[in-house]
């Protein structure tokens, strides 16, 4: 039983921080498009 609640939280723990580190991925690549958007805009 302590073996799978262990388990659990370990994979708990895992998602969350897959979960942050694409939600980071999506900030920076949404930075990335509106500084593209800016210097299009410029020319």
């Amino acid at each position: 039983m302590n073996t799978k609640l262990i388990l659990a939280a370990l994979l708990a723990a895992f998602a969350l921080s897959a979960c942050n580190t694409m939600e980071g991925v999506g900030k920076d690549l949404s930075k990335a498009g509106e500084k593209i958007e800016e210097a299009a805009k410029k020319k």
